[in-house]
């Protein structure tokens, strides 16, 4: 049964991060070169702390535009209310969350750290998967 089948089993394990402490250019420069809209940010110890989109980053660089403030670091313009779901939800669960929140990618974590990544699109394979052959065959 599709319910049975959990986050962690499709969550893509090698996921972009950044520093809180990383420049803003350096996070942009990190989004660009792996073609990414945004990236969970970890502190040393793995924990999530928030997320860059880049949105955040256009906010960034108006204010510096427009306030002649200093761009400065990630931390300074996250998100840092992040959403994220655990390792061992199941699928359906992860898929009732994208519809209600219109959510492209949720952070995977288990006990504050973050362990991977799911987005809509790992989810619409688990499901052909699941059509095309009765159950989920893992990636």
């Amino acid at each position: 049964m599709i319910k049975t089948v959990k986050v962690r089993d499709y969550m893509n394990r090698e996921v972009v991060t950044l520093n809180p402490d990383t420049h803003l250019f350096s996070a942009i420069d990190v989004l660009l070169t792996h073609r990414v809209s945004g990236a969970p940010v970890v502190d040393a110890g793995g924990h999530l702390v928030g997320v860059l989109s880049e949105s955040d980053c256009l906010k960034g660089i108006l204010n510096e535009a427009y306030f002649e403030e200093t761009c400065g670091s990630v931390k300074s313009i996250m998100s840092q209310v992040v959403e994220t779901i655990d390792a061992d939800a199941d699928i359906l669960e992860a898929a009732a969350h994208f519809v209600k929140r219109g959510r492209r990618r949720l952070p995977v974590t288990e006990q504050g750290r973050l362990v991977g990544q799911i987005s809509r699109r790992d989810l619409l394979r688990v499901l052909k998967n699941y059509n095309e052959h009765g159950t989920p065959r893992r990636r």
